[in-house]
Formats: structure tokens, C-alpha cells, sequence
């Protein structure tokens, strides 16, 4: 049974009138697995029995004439640098290789609450640091568009199972566009809420100031409905909002005519590929025809963001990877002396990418260089959240491309470091001033490769967001 063309609303209805079990969804779903993910690569690992128990437990309950939960039955998979009990969590990485946590994180609580079922862990990029899910300690996961193409990063392995019909939603962690690129280059939803919207408790950190939970899924509903679920404050995370949650689903239908976009200048400029700006410019044309205002605009510090992300994220990632020692839990490698067990734990246990990134952070952190460095990066990100509050004060929304090129080619840029962080152009601001942002669909270019089309919106502005994302996909806009 294919996933693709069923959404969770279809899926729940299909229960509810017995056309379908849970037990045969799930069934079928680990089927598709074995078949298609042996070349996609999207899962680090499954849990078969788990899911099926719990699918039967679902079945008796609706045998039973029992009320179900919003996501009831609904397979959804999860990027594995978010904990669940008594499963394997990685973050892609070898020195966590055989780590089992004894406790699950929040997001994915509610969304079991909500009735969905796990059914597997996703690959990603080493602890969440990479643009093109190439700097797994396992093995490299593949766009389900193009075999040869990435998925993006670094929630690369929760886009690919999406988009492959190997679940139907999946969350995934953005902390520079790690949701919304790989939404991007699949084809498919994605979006990284406000900071403190959605508890952190049990996501494995990376930035702290910067890390955010996020959905992905097939359509804007979807995403919706699971942000619904997940959103919330959490006494286990002091960072998240104590901020009553909308209701994301019933507001999707809102009008949207007379809604001011803006379209930042500095978004659009030399190194955007032309199909990518030509279906940008056909997704305006789309929302004027839905009765919106566009207005060009600037964000003037947008050309210090690569600078300012990378000093801020590398530091907090020196400073959050310094647990992993060898001693506590993970990975050891034991040898003649502590020092010599830290040093070698640490040389086999982390790949290349997070060894450059730990050097990074922690010359950055250092004596004669804090001040010049890191001090100064978050007083520019200071700077680039004025630059959005001044926006936002003259339009409700901000449209930009998700990405300057679709996905590129496997191995294209794991020689050139600087490259690989360029492609992070369009999506490092908005985690740097905290506000949500979600890529759609937005057509394909002349390979058949998905272009991504962002929007932005305000501090807890989520409603509104999703209603404009909304609107664009019930005009078309997925496949302009």
C-alpha cells in the first residue's frame, strides 16, 4: 500500500469506517520499507514490532466503538537526534552509535498521544550539522526525486521517507533550514516554527539558542495538525513559550485578500538559479491573484548572516559536544591514560564535519578572540531581528525562495566546506531572530527536480503563516 497519495485526514476516515486496519497499514508500510528504502536510505532504524502492537491495540479499540485521536493510526517517523525510551538515538553520529535513552522526548510524547504511530528513526547529518544529509556517520541518504541528488539537511532522512511514501508525517529539528531545505529539494512541506513554540526536551542539542522542532508532511494540513499536536509549553524545557497554542487546523480557511507580502530585495540576487527565481516570481503572480499586496523590501544585514550563524551555531556546538567524552555515556575508547581515552574517543567516535565545527566554536570561544568574534555575531543578530521587526511592521508576511538551487548532486559539495554553508543562504536568518518560516512546493525545474517557496512570518504568528501556505496549495501553487 503506497503512502503518497493518502493524507492523515484520509487514513483516519478509512479506520473510522473499517475500511482499512491499522494492523494492515503498518503491515504494508515496513513492506515498502524493505522494498523502497534499501536505495533511498531514509531510515537508521525501524521498530516493527512496537508499531504493529500498538496498531492491533488500535484495531481492538476500534472494534470497540472507542472515539479516536486526531492522528490516529497515522505512521510517522522520526529524525534520530530526538529520543525515544528503549530506542536507539544516534544523531547520525558513531559515538552514540549504540546509545539507548531512558526517556522520550516531548514532541514525540504528544504526537503518541495523539494517536500516530513511530515507525522508525530517520538519518540525518551528524548531530544536525549539514546541508545534504552527507555527513551521516552511517551512510548517505538519498532524494527520492533523483538517486543521485541529495535530500537536504540535515533532516534529509525525514523528507526522503515523506516524499517516498514511507510515512506520512515526520518531524524533523531545523537550527539553520535543517527542516525547510530538505522540504525543499523533496517536494514537500515543511516548517520551523517560533523559538520556544515547541519544547526542545529530548531533541538532542546542537545551537540551543537556535534548535527548533518542526513537521514535515505532504501537504500545509498535515503540518498543521501536527503542530497543533506538539506545540505547547513544557515544564521539562524552561526555553518554551508558556503561550496558549492556536488552533492551526480550523484557521487554515481564513481569508487571506488584503494580506501585505513582502519580498526582500537581498533575497534576490546573483548565484539565485533562473527556474528557481522564475517559479519564486510565478508564486507572487499566484498571490496577487489571491487578492495579496506585494511589497519589496530590505533586510539589510541579510549579508552578515552566514558569518553570524556560523560563529553562534559552531559555539554552542563546542560547548554542547564537549559531553561527549567517553566517560558518561557513548562511545569509549579505553587507552593508557584519561586524557589519551578522551582524545581518541572523541578522533573516532566524531566525523569530519562536527570536528570542523567543534575547532570553529571553540577558537571562537576563546581567550583574545570571544569578544572579536562571538560577542560581536550576537550583537549582529541582534541587529538582523531589528531588520525583521522593521519589516514586519510594514507587511504580514515575507516570501523569499527556500533554497538558491534545487538539490545538487551527491558529492558536488562535501570537498568545499564554504559552498556547502552558502547553500544555507535563505533559511540561517530566521532561526537567528527566532521567527517561523515554512517551505511549500513551488513547481519543478526542467529536470523534474522540486523548487521550495519560503514564507516567513512574525513571532507566533503560525496561524497566519500556515493559512497563506495554505491557500497557496488549494490555488495550484504546489505544481506552478
Amino acid at each position: 500500500m503506497n503512502l503518497q497519495n493518502i493524507t492523515a485526514d484520509k487514513l483516519v476516515g478509512l479506520y473510522k469506517n473499517r475500511d482499512l486496519t491499522a494492523t494492515e497499514v503498518i503491515t504494508s508500510l515496513y513492506e515498502d520499507i524493505e522494498r523502497t528504502d534499501k536505495d533511498v536510505h531514509a531510515f537508521l532504524s525501524i521498530c516493527r514490532e512496537r508499531a504493529l502492537e500498538e496498531a492491533r491495540r488500535l484495531d481492538a479499540r476500534i472494534a470497540s466503538g472507542e472515539p479516536l485521536e486526531p492522528l490516529a493510526g497515522v505512521p510517522v517517523a522520526i529524525k534520530d537526534n530526538m529520543t525515544i525510551r528503549d530506542m536507539t538515538t544516534t544523531c547520525g553520529s558513531r559515538i552514540l552509535e549504540n546509545y539507548v535513552p531512558p526517556y522520550t522526548a516531548t514532541a514525540v510524547e504528544r504526537l503518541r498521544s495523539a494517536g500516530a504511530i513511530v515507525v522508525g528513526k530517520t538519518n540525518c547529518d551528524e548531530f544536525a550539522m549539514g546541508s545534504s544529509t552527507e555527513n551521516s556517520g552511517f551512510f548517505v541518504t538519498r532524494n527520492p526525486h533523483n538517486l543521485d541528488r541529495v535530500p537536504g539537511g540535515s533532516s534529509g532522512g525525514s523528507a526522503a521517507s515523506v516524499a517516498s511514501g514511507t510515512s506520512v508525517i515526520a518531524l524533523g529539528s531545523d537550527t539553520g533550514g535543517s527542516v525547510r531545505t530538505p522540504a525543499s529539494f523533496c517536494g514537500v512541506v515543511g516548517i520551523k516554527p517560533t523559538y520556544g513554540r515547541i519544547s526542545r526536551y529530548g531533541l538532542v542539542a546542537f545551537a540551543s539558542s537556535l534548535d527548533q522542532i518542526g513537521p514535515i508532511a505532504k501537504s500545509v494540513r498535515e503540518c498543521a495538525q501536527a503542530l497543533e499536536v506538539i506545540s505547547g509549553f513544557d515544564h521539562f524545557d524552561s526555553t518554551s513559550a508558556d503561550i496558549s497554542v492556536p488552533e492551526f487546523v480550523k484557521d487554515l480557511d481564513r481569508p487571506i485578500k488584503g494580506i501585505r507580502i513582502g519580498v526582500p530585495k537581498e533575497y534576490f540576487v546573483a548565484g539565485l538559479d533562473a527556474e528557481v527565481r522564475a517559479k519564486t516570481e510565478a508564486g507572487m503572480r499566484i498571490y496577487e491573484d489571491l487578492g495579496c499586496t506585494l511589497h519589496e523590501i530590505s533586510l539589510p544585514h541579510t549579508e552578515y548572516a552566514i558569518a553570524t550563524y556560523y560563529l553562534i551555531a559552531t559555539a554552542e556546538a563546542s560547548s554542547n559536544l564537549a559531553r561527549y567524552d567517553g566517560v558518561r555515556y557513548g562511545l569509549r575508547v579505553d587507552n593508557s591514560s584519561l586524557q589519551d581515552m578522551y582524545r581518541r574517543t572523541r578522533h573516532s567516535g566524531f566525523g569530519q564535519e562536527v570536528k570542523r565545527r567543534i575547532l570553529l566554536g571553540t577558537y571562537a570561544l576563546s581567550a583574545g578572540y570571544y569578544d572579536e568574534y562571538y560577542l560581536k555575531a550576537l550583537k549582529v543578530r541582534t541587529l538582523i531581528l531589528r531588520d525583521f521587526q522593521k519589516a514586519f511592521e510594514q507587511v504580514d508576511i515575507i516570501l523569499t525562495p527556500t533554497s538558491p538551487t534545487v538539490a545538487f548532486k551527491i558529492g558536488e559539495k562535501t570537498g568545499d566546506p564554504l559552498s556547502m554553508y552558502l547553500s544555507d543562504i535563505f533559511t540561517i536568518t530566521q532561526p537567528l531572530a527566532g521567527i517561523p518560516a515554512i517551505s511549500v512546493p513551488c513547481g519543478k525545474n526542467s529536470e523534474n527536480l522540486p523548487i521550495g517557496l519560503q514564507l516567513m512570518g512574525n513571532h507566533f504568528e503560525e496561524a497566519l503563516l500556515l493559512s497563506v501556505a495554505h491557500h497557496f496549495e488549494k490555488a495550484g501553487g504546489f505544481t506552478v
